[in-house]
C-alpha cells in the first residue's frame, strides 16, 4: 500500500509540474499576476513533496542520495526546482526560471518513470500504463486547445468577410468581435503549446520504458514535433507584431490542417501509434 501511495504521489508531482509549466509559459509571454501566482503555488507544492520524499529517503538509507544515477537524477530535479523558486522570488529572472523548469520537468519525468523505478516497484506495469494515460490525456488537451484556436480563426475570417461586404445583420450580433477572436486564438495556443510539449516528453519516456526499440524518426513523433514548432512559430511571429488579423487567422487554419494530418495519417503510418 505504501509503494502504491508513493507511486501515486510521484505521478501527482509530475502532473502538478506540467500544469505549472503551462502557467509559467503564459506568465513569461504576458506577465500576468494571476498566472504566476498559480504557477508558483503549484511548483511550491511540487518542491514540498520532493523535499519530504528526499528527507524520508535520507532517513531510510542513512546517507545522502547521490551514489547512483537514479538517486542523482532525483536530487538534480529537486535542485532545479529549488533554484527556479529562488530566482523567481528574489531576482525575477523570468526567462531563466522558465528554462530551468523545462529542464527540471524533463528530469522529474525521467526519475518518476525510469526503468529502474518500474522494475523495483510492485506497481510497475500500472506506472507504465498510467504514464501512457497521462501522455495521451495531455496530447488530447493540447489538440482541444488548438481546435479552439481553429474555431476562433474561422470566426475571424467570417467576421472580416461580413464586415467587408457590409452584410452584418442582427443574426450575427452574438458573434465575438475581431479583437476577441484574435485574443481567443492567442490564448488557445498559449495553453496548447506547453501541453503538447509535456505530452511529447511523457510519450518519449513511455517509449523508452515500454518498447524494446523505437525510432525517434517515427512519423507520429516527427509530425508532433513539427506541429509544436509550427504553433510556436505562429505565436512568436504574432508576439513580434508580424502576424496579425487575417494572416494570423489563416496561419491557424493551415496549422490545424497539419494537426489533422498528423492525428489521422500519422497514427496510421506510425510503428507504435496504432489507429483502429
Amino acid at each position: 500500500m505504501a509503494d502504491i501511495t508513493m507511486a501515486r504521489l510521484h505521478e501527482a508531482m509530475v502532473i502538478l509540474y506540467a500544469i505549472s509549466l503551462v502557467f509559467y509559459f503564459v506568465d513569461y509571454l504576458y506577465t500576468t499576476k494571476k498566472a504566476i501566482r498559480i504557477a508558483m503555488s503549484l511548483l511550491g507544492a511540487v518542491w514540498l513533496l520532493q523535499t519530504v520524499f528526499l528527507v524520508l529517503y535520507i532517513i531510510e538509507t542513512q546517507r545522502f542520495p547521490v551514489l547512483t544515477l537514479f538517486e542523482g537524477i532525483y536530487f538534480y530535479a529537486w535542485l532545479l526546482v529549488t533554484l527556479s523558486l529562488v530566482l523567481r522570488i528574489f531576482y525575477r529572472f523570468d526567462f531563466a526560471v522558465f528554462l530551468i523548469n523545462i529542464i527540471g520537468f524533463i528530469f522529474m519525468v525521467i526519475h518518476t518513470f525510469a526503468p529502474v523505478q518500474i522494475e523495483r516497484s510492485p506497481v510497475g506495469e500500472a506506472l507504465v500504463s498510467e504514464l501512457l494515460f497521462i501522455h495521451i490525456t495531455f496530447a488530447i488537451l493540447s489538440y482541444a486547445a488548438f481546435s479552439l484556436a481553429f474555431v476562433f480563426s474561422a470566426l475571424h475570417l467570417l467576421l472580416y468577410r461580413l464586415l467587408k461586404q457590409k452584410k452584418w445583420t442582427k443574426q450575427w450580433s452574438s458573434l465575438p468581435s475581431l479583437g476577441q477572436t484574435e485574443q481567443g486564438m492567442t490564448i488557445s495556443i498559449l495553453v496548447g503549446i506547453p501541453m503538447l510539449f509535456v505530452s511529447l516528453v511523457l510519450g518519449f519516456q513511455w517509449a523508452v520504458v515500454s518498447l524494446e526499440e523505437f525510432s525517434i524518426l517515427d512519423v507520429k513523433i516527427v509530425g508532433s514535433f513539427i506541429l509544436l514548432i509550427v504553433y510556436s512559430f505562429i505565436l512568436w511571429r504574432h508576439r513580434r507584431g508580424n502576424l496579425n488579423g487575417m494572416n494570423y487567422a489563416w496561419a491557424h487554419l493551415y496549422a490545424f490542417m497539419l494537426l489533422l494530418l498528423n492525428f489521422f495519417f500519422g497514427s496510421r503510418l506510425s510503428e507504435f501509434h496504432f489507429w483502429y
